[in-house]
């Protein structure tokens, strides 16, 4: 599998950040979550039409490495990466945070599982899903 990166950019807004002028550390599972939900529309798996279909994708484990802060009005690159074709509960991104000087910012990655809204129990990673992703590494 080739590494499929994309990417948004999003401005630090003064609410985000803290006494100190740098971003506030639980902002950036926000951002991740900004990076997951666009990387899964791009791909043609809008988050909410998930829903919709019964599946739900809550995060079981998310790791923030800072390396630098991110500071108000700073343009911030959220680059977001699968980190494998999701086979079987669960599916893994890894995240890159970049300023407008390509300094990076911050890494880190989510773990998330499949479960279903009706049972609220673990399921496996649903076909149609697995499929629409393996396309589009294959394009």
């Amino acid at each position: 599998m080739n590494n499929l990166q994309l990417s948004i950019s999003t401005l630090v807004r003064y609410a985000e950040t803290d006494q100190m002028g740098y971003v506030y550390h639980g902002n950036y599972a926000t951002f991740f979550e900004m990076g997951r939900v666009h990387f899964l529309r791009e791909i043609g798996l809008n988050y909410s039409d998930l829903e919709h279909s019964g599946i739900m994708l809550p995060v079981l484990n998310l790791t923030c490495q800072y390396h630098a802060p991110a500071l108000f009005d700073d343009e911030i690159q959220i680059i977001t990466e699968l980190a494998e074709i999701p086979s079987d509960f669960r599916i893994k991104f890894n995240y890159k945070i970049l300023n407008q000087a390509q300094k990076l910012l911050t890494t880190g990655s989510t773990e998330l599982v499949f479960v279903s809204t009706t049972t609220r129990k673990p399921i496996r990673c649903p076909e149609f899903f697995r499929e629409k992703i393996q396309d589009f590494f294959k394009a």
